[in-house]
């Protein structure tokens, strides 16, 4: 018994290295979406923290992304000059600016989510049973930013005055 917790990390070691593997080998499905789309991997990643109702500052972006405030100002700019996405006035400090997708940008991001929610040709070769059990299995797993594991890169520090 003294060995479970070591049989479930190479248990759950197994499942991860499946997942991710399937994940890596369909990345032309989502390559060839974000190409019709006319969308880099960046322009997808701004599309899919925004919203068209509750404003984001760049530093919350940034702060997602574990990017400086320069890099989030230009992944938006990116969408903004496109009509996908633009920057407003906070309501309670007009000196903030919130990023919010425009209807344009949400309907970018209702297409962009349906096709790349529809399952790989290789899941619906699955059967009902193994995707009833695989949709379970991973409805127990986190859906949004995971924390920092503890082998990650150390925490960006501010960047002195100048």
């Amino acid at each position: 018994m003294a060995d479970q917790p070591n049989a479930k990390r190479v248990l759950a070691a197994q499942a991860w290295r499946q997942i991710f593997n399937f994940v890596i080998s369909t990345v032309e499905v989502r390559d060839r979406v974000l190409e019709r789309l006319k969308l880099t991997p960046g322009d997808s990643r701004v599309l899919m923290s925004l919203n068209d109702r509750e404003g984001r500052t760049m530093r919350s972006l940034a702060d997602e992304w574990g990017c400086d405030a320069s890099t989030a100002t230009w992944m938006v700019a990116r969408l903004a000059d496109r009509g996908l996405a633009e920057r407003r006035a906070s309501p309670n400090d007009r000196r903030i600016r919130l990023i919010v997708l425009t209807p344009r940008g949400t309907r970018s991001k209702r297409d962009l989510l349906a096709k790349l929610y529809a399952p790989p040709a290789p899941m619906l070769r699955l059967g009902r049973r193994d995707l009833l059990t695989l949709r379970d299995a991973t409805a127990k797993l986190p859906a949004g930013p995971l924390p920092p594991s503890p082998v990650s890169a150390p925490p960006r520090t501010a960047s002195a005055p100048r």
